[in-house]
């Protein structure tokens, strides 16, 4: 099984199927880029006859995980506002400083280290907790109280 042929022939495909799923054209290209590397993990296991089935298959599989997975570790649109915020580009650079220093001048200074590890350096809860030396609960629930107060502004 040539994958190059198989990304040059489906990857299109894949791509089309992955964002149709994720709703997200940065995961998707994830989750299709998962696809490819799953074939090339497991080749030797895989029937080719049918390459389109199987590619569609895989990346059904990968997306219905990576939807899990977010629904699993609770990511909601306040996650992803603080994600925005962290990844703001040179234009909304100055608005989301202004919300950064609001949001936290009324939380204690160990929760801008957790939302930094958290959001910016994409850290697990677990890793967090590690890192910081709390509970995945008390990492969790300051994340909680930072959303809180964020909704309080919008």
């Amino acid at each position: 099984m040539d994958v190059a042929t198989l990304i040059d022939r489906y990857g299109a495909m894949v791509l089309r199927r992955c964002r149709q799923l994720l709703r997200n054209h940065d995961e998707a290209l994830d989750a299709c880029q998962d696809v490819f590397v799953r074939v090339i993990e497991r080749r030797e296991h895989l029937d080719a006859r049918y390459p389109s089935s199987l590619l569609y298959t895989i990346a059904t599989n990968v997306c219905l995980n990576r939807i899990r997975d977010r629904a699993r570790h609770g990511e909601s649109s306040d996650e992803a506002r603080l994600d925005a915020i962290a990844r703001a580009g040179p234009a909304a650079e100055s608005e989301a400083r202004l919300t950064l220093d609001w949001l936290f001048t009324r939380h204690p200074a160990s929760s801008r280290t957790i939302a930094v590890l958290h959001y910016v350096d994409g850290l697990t809860l677990e890793q967090v907790a590690a890192h910081t030396g709390l509970s995945v609960s008390g990492v969790r629930t300051r994340l909680k109280r930072l959303r809180r107060t964020l909704n309080g502004l919008v």
